[in-house]
């Protein structure tokens, strides 16, 4: 019988431990819960909501550091197409649960899913969103945290408030996403009641942002409104040099385009919507049950102020106002 020289039986003894390993992180993969998030742009912005979900559920016990939660991250940049295909890999990947980051990360992840629970954030009320059945009913795995269309209104009321004199408002909107049509329908309501005009442009993508601004500046509007629109997230400098370029102040009601150059807004926290809903679904892991869940309201909001800004437009803010220094 051939005796094994010693390569050989170091080789099978290094097999042997590979295959060990590998048997054993397998075995301990499974007991790690794997989710799925999907961004519908790359927008400074929004990705204060991705982190303030990472770190809740960081907070909660889960993060790939310490090797509790394994993320499967996919950003579809702005593209349909694109997104489409992420929400089919992730479901694909079986998760534990898929977070989504924006109203049509949301739809899209609802209409192609109906067992993977689904944590949503920067996104309207289900109903708001088309996602609820003929009887008012919101789809059983969907859960996080939502925002109604009542920040519009106090976000529009910050033009009365800083600007009394103002009688036209701009502003641009994707004709093509159901949050911003509702939200543009809001703001029109609200122009209506203050008696102030508004002049709307759609716009299709963010490479049209500047030419269909420019345009509306020359419609000799006091201020501009950034309406909850995925266009206006990722291409918001552009927005914000040629409004400056014409001195003309923009009002948002989303609290994060603020520190990117917005005078003003009242409407939620970015980070702390992430949050919210993080802590959602680290109460899930927790029970490995959604029975105690259900999607809630957003419960921080806020009115806010870029001091740099409000030097710019000689606004003096008074202490209702959380001031921001980029």
């Amino acid at each position: 019988m051939k005796i094994p020289n010693r390569k050989s039986i170091l080789f099978i003894l290094l097999l042997s431990i590979h295959f060990l390993l590998s048997s054993c992180q397998s075995t301990h993969d499974k007991n790690i819960p794997v989710i799925g998030f999907i961004d519908f742009v790359e927008d400074a912005t929004l990705a204060q909501a991705r982190q303030g979900f990472y770190d809740a559920l960081k907070i909660s016990g889960y993060s790939e550091d310490r090797g509790t939660l394994k993320i499967i991250y996919r950003n579809a940049q702005g593209d349909q197409a694109v997104l489409l295909q992420a929400v089919d890999y992730i479901i694909s990947q079986k998760p534990t649960f898929i977070a989504t980051n924006t109203t049509l990360s949301t739809i899209n992840t609802v209409q192609r899913n109906k067992e993977i629970p689904i944590f949503m954030m920067v996104a309207p009320r289900p109903d708001i969103a088309g996602l609820t059945n003929k009887a008012g009913e919101n789809p059983p795995n969907l859960f996080g945290v939502y925002e109604t269309l009542d920040y519009i209104d106090t976000s529009a009321a910050l033009i009365q408030q800083l600007f009394p004199t103002a009688k036209k408002v701009g502003t641009i909107y994707s004709a093509s996403e159901s949050q911003s049509i509702d939200a543009l329908n809001r703001l029109k309501a609200s122009c209506k009641k203050m008696g102030i005009e508004l002049e709307a442009i759609p716009v299709t993508n963010s490479s049209e942002t500047q030419l269909i601004t420019e345009s509306l500046l020359s419609k000799n509007i006091d201020v501009f409104f950034a309406l909850p629109d995925n266009v206006i997230f990722s291409s918001f400098e552009t927005v914000v040099k040629s409004c400056n370029d014409k001195n003309i102040p923009i009002i948002t009601s989303e609290a994060g385009l603020v520190s990117r150059g917005a005078l003003a807004s009242f409407g939620a926290d970015m980070y702390q919507w992430g949050y919210q809903s993080g802590l959602q679904a680290a109460q899930f892991l927790k029970e490995k049950s959604t029975k105690n869940l259900q999607p809630q309201l957003v419960n921080n909001r806020k009115k806010v102020m870029n001091e740099q800004v409000a030097k710019q437009f000689k606004i003096i803010p008074d202490s209702s106002f959380t001031l921001i220094t980029p």
